[in-house]
């Protein structure tokens, strides 16, 4: 199976983790991949500190799990680039029937792309 259609199916729960150039880290619940392409991803963020790391360290690995099991994904990224209020956060944006529950509509968004670098099981090495 494509790793694309994986997304598409699987149900679970995603942690987007990042660190900052002195490698302090952070995880941030976050939901599954864009695909842009087979090797491109993109997440929607908005300007807190998962984006604020990827400013200065590019490097970041998602964790997907998915639910009932301990089958699931990490990815291995890199950030490519960044589009702030980009049109197309209304097309890809999975929830389209509301804003999420307590956010600002009015603040920023920024859709940012990553390359996948490499891709492992959640547990093991993938041998």
């Amino acid at each position: 199976m494509r790793l694309d259609e994986y997304f598409e199916n699987a149900r679970g729960v995603g942690v987007l983790s990042t660190s900052d150039a002195g490698g302090k880290v952070n995880a941030a619940i976050y939901g599954r991949p864009h695909f842009m392409d087979d090797r491109t991803v993109a997440f929607i963020a908005r300007n807190r500190l998962t984006r604020a790391n990827l400013l200065t360290n590019p490097s970041a690995v998602y964790l997907f799990k998915e639910d009932g099991s301990y089958e699931g994904k990490r990815l291995y990224l890199t950030k490519i680039k960044e589009e702030k209020d980009s049109p197309l956060i209304g097309e890809i944006r999975r929830r389209k029937h509301r804003e999420v529950e307590g956010k600002d509509p009015a603040e920023e968004k920024f859709l940012i792309y990553f390359t996948i670098d490499k891709v492992l099981p959640l547990i093991g090495d993938g041998r």
